[in-house]
């Protein structure tokens, strides 16, 4: 039973009472594991290009640019840095004073090659009187830790990876959120290659901290790169937060008898892409950045899956016009049935059951969906979703990127597939989100609802239950038209600890 004060807490986040319960038992049911076909790979759902192909896709962008396109980079930025540095929390935690796991050992000996070494030093000498030699000498490592951590210092282990010290070039050090900014002026300008919109998403709490860095930077680099930037921000809407429950799924609430709310995972930010008023929109990771001087591969491959983007659409505008003008013979509808198996790789084995009429209904269903192109790497153990075909609910199987959490581990065959899988994808996405006649795709009605996760979380000394959202680039684009395209490893190079920023890409 709600009471008015649940009520009221529903009406201001923007939840109705029918939504909380269809999240109750959500938690009740759980999510189905999704049904897989096979495992993605070179030639069976995954596009390996040659370097002639790979320069036609880059000329391919970057007429399409000239000719006017609106292009916004989307930079998901929310997420704190905390777990990037969960071992140092644990150190501190310890009772040590000195390093002694690989980790720690390792963070030491490197501490000189960190961008934040020098603010780091300051954070020191403001709190102990001693930089970081003298405090290392007098075994004070933890002191150390702490002010880069908490708030007796820089307080990065409370702060969003965007705001972080990366990068350092020369005596020049950047943030994720500089990096950024370079890469869209280099593969998402517009027509008259000035104006590059970049859109981040942020916490409510780090959206005045971001815009103090933007307004810091902003002028040094449109006159360094020569562009103009548009720059906007949002914050995961409260609308899409999710109830917790007790383990026997009942509603939880906190010591003052209220409902707890948690974000609900980056499968939220849906809502912020779908407010996005753009052509095309590139999707990356805050974190998956690299200094300018080895940038080069990443945004030549941008480019590259701008351009299959491109070629992809417009051979959908082709068919889509066809089809609905009705002017069409069946050697040309055979022609759509051939591109949808060889290049969205989507296929219906019942095809052959429909009639003519049926059939071009089913094609144009098909093909008014916003696309995505998909960047994927090697597995080489990384962890990340991974490219999939896989069956959907109306009887079609296509490509899809999927979770770990999605597939039946007593299924030999499902975990055979994961074991198997060759590739994986690392956010590297590039998506076009208006229809052929230029409307903005509503993509709240692409998403698969039964493709959440629901994990057990600690509150108070009370384990609870969450319920994620289904995934930004799993669940919530799951009925999208998707390309998956090889990509080199120099395009993936992710913060997961702090210590992945001594990494050869990550020290310029």
């Amino acid at each position: 039973m709600l009471t008015q004060e649940d009520l009221k807490l529903l009406k201001k986040k923007g939840i109705t009472p029918e939504t909380l319960e269809a999240q109750i038992n959500r938690f009740k049911s759980g999510f189905p594991f999704l049904k897989v076909k096979s495992v993605a790979t070179v030639g069976n759902g995954i596009m390996r290009l040659s370097d002639e192909s790979a320069n036609h896709y880059i000329d391919l962008w970057n007429a399409r640019l000239s000719e006017g396109c609106k292009v916004v980079k989307f930079v998901p930025a929310s997420g704190a840095a905390s777990r990037m540095f969960k071992n140092l929390f644990e150190f501190i935690s310890s009772g040590r004073q000195t390093p002694e796991t690989d980790f720690e050992k390792k963070f030491f000996e490197g501490i000189k090659n960190f961008a934040f070494y020098e603010s780091l030093d300051k954070a020191c000498i403001n709190k102990h009187g001693q930089d970081i030699d003298a405090l290392m000498q007098a075994g004070r490592h933890v002191d150390i830790v702490k002010c880069l951590i908490t708030k007796d210092g820089l307080d990065y282990g409370s702060l969003p990876k965007g705001l972080l010290l990366f990068h350092k070039t020369g005596n020049v050090v950047h943030t994720p959120v500089e990096e950024h900014l370079e890469e869209g002026a280099q593969y998402a300008k517009d027509k008259d290659g000035v104006v590059v919109n970049i859109h981040f998403t942020v916490s409510p709490e780090h959206r005045e901290k971001f815009k103090e860095l933007i307004d810091a930077k902003l002028a040094s680099v449109e006159k360094e790169w020569n562009v103009r930037y548009d720059i906007s921000m949002s914050e995961q809407k409260a609308s899409t937060d999710t109830v917790a429950v007790t383990l026997d799924n009942v509603p939880y609430r906190d010591e003052k008898g209220e409902l707890v709310f948690r974000p609900a995972g980056h499968g939220a930010l849906i809502e912020n892409l779908n407010d996005i008023d753009a052509d095309v929109v590139f999707i990356k990771n805050i974190d998956n950045v690299v200094p300018r001087t080895l940038r080069d591969t990443t945004v030549k491959y941008k480019q590259v899956i701008g351009g299959i983007l491109i070629e992809v659409q417009r051979k959908i505008s082709e068919y889509v016009t066809m089809l609905e003008s009705g002017n069409y013979t069946m050697e040309q509808v055979r022609e759509i049935i051939a591109f949808m198996h060889n290049v969205l790789c989507t296929r219906y084995d019942e095809t052959k059951q429909l009639e003519d009429s049926e059939l071009v209904i089913y094609l144009l269903k098909k093909l008014h969906r916003p696309i995505r192109v998909c960047g994927v790497v090697k597995n080489d153990g990384e962890p990340g979703g991974g490219p999939y075909i896989a069956y959907n609910s109306d009887g079609t199987s296509s490509p899809q990127i999927m979770e770990s959490a999605q597939f039946d581990k007593n299924n030999p065959e499902s975990v055979s597939m994961i074991k198997n899988g060759s590739h994986f994808n690392p956010v590297d996405l590039v998506c076009y989100i208006k229809d052929v006649d230029g409307t903005h795709f509503d993509l709240k009605r692409y998403v698969d609802h039964n493709t959440g996760l629901i994990s057990e979380k600690s509150k108070s000394g009370v384990t609870i239950k969450a319920l994620e959202l289904p995934g930004l680039w799993n669940g919530s684009m799951s009925d999208w038209n998707t390309v998956f395209v090889e990509v080199p490893i120099e395009t993936f190079n992710p913060v997961k600890t702090v210590n992945d920023l001594l990494r050869p890409q990550h020290q310029g």
